[in-house]
């Protein structure tokens, strides 16, 4: 697995495993995915929707319900491997040093609660501080994030989108995470909010924060992030610096997203991805892209290709082999 030179791993997930059990079949959303994040640095997690990515973020806080189950692998934490702590251990680490930006703001507040209310109630469950202290705490959350302090007294239907947005991330870093996880966190929002939320996701990897955004636009991800893993079908097909992912990529995946992305600086034509993501509950023979593969050799149909390390990358690929 691809780590940079002199920085300290902060998490490292080896050989995970998440499956849905339903009648239907096994649906194995995370397969054998094994990656790393440093302190500090940002990683952008990508792919089409039903890939895994958001399925991986919820592995690595344990927040998977049934009929999912993690059934294999490792999560290594600050040097513990947190699938193995109790419940009440791990309830400790959601939060305090892993915090989450959940896909949808407005499903994810109470809208019966004011803003302040619910991001006191995080600062209390992990810290020891009377209420007056956490809702002054609160205020500049909210400051810090751009908004004014007085928006503790606001219920969610009173704000915007980016607002809301802005919300999840002043209670997600309100523990002040060492890792935080902003699951889609620009989607429905328009293109001036979106900037903001990603120009305050960068401020706060600038003061040491380690992020990992979980979405399906690919132009973001490389816009912000020091190195890409890309996803499909449950699969961590590449993973690896961005600038390079970018100009040669070496999954004929990830070369298939970018050509699918309008660029502005360059006069290229866009080439859809033909095809759709399989059915993970019956993935294709061998190479679960190979259907839709314009490079598919014979053995992409007969064995599954092995993950190598090239030009210091991962790549899940027969082409290298």
């Amino acid at each position: 697995m691809s780590k940079m030179k002199g920085a300290e791993v902060l998490l490292e997930v080896k050989n995970l495993k998440t499956y849905f059990f339903s009648r239907r079949g096994v649906l194995r959303a995370v397969d054998d995915v094994s990656m790393s994040i440093n302190r500090g640095e940002f990683i952008g997690v990508v792919g089409e929707s039903g890939c895994g990515k958001s399925t991986l973020a919820f592995s690595i806080i344990r927040l998977i319900l049934p009929p999912g189950k993690i059934v294999n692998g490792q999560v290594i934490f600050n040097g513990r491997d947190i699938l193995k702590l109790p419940e009440e251990e791990m309830r400790k680490i959601r939060g305090k040093d892993v915090g989450m930006i959940f896909q949808d703001p407005m499903t994810s507040l109470d809208p019966l609660e004011k803003i302040g209310d619910q991001i006191v109630e995080t600062i209390m469950e992990h810290e020891k501080m009377d209420k007056k202290e956490a809702w002054e705490k609160a205020a500049k959350l909210l400051e810090s994030v751009g908004l004014t302090g007085d928006r503790v007294n606001y219920y969610p239907h009173q704000l915007s989108g980016g607002q809301r947005q802005r919300i999840m991330i002043a209670m997600a870093i309100s523990l002040n995470p060492q890792l935080l996880i902003a699951d889609e966190p620009t989607t429905a929002l328009d293109v001036v909010v979106q900037e903001k939320i990603m120009d305050l996701l960068d401020d706060l990897r600038k003061e040491g924060r380690a992020i990992m955004l979980i979405t399906h636009d690919f132009s973001l991800a490389v816009d912000r992030a020091d190195r890409i893993a890309v996803m499909y079908a449950g699969w961590l097909v590449e993973f690896g610096n961005a600038e390079k992912l970018v100009e040669e990529p070496l999954h004929p995946y990830s070369d298939g997203l970018i050509q699918s992305v309008p660029d502005i600086w360059i006069d290229r034509e866009i080439k859809p991805m033909p095809g759709f993501p399989p059915d993970l509950t019956n993935p294709p023979s061998g190479c679960r892209f190979q259907p839709r593969c314009p490079k598919a050799m014979g053995i992409c149909k007969e064995k599954e290709p092995p993950t190598l390390e090239v030009d210091g990358r991962t790549v899940k690929c027969w082409l290298y082999k």
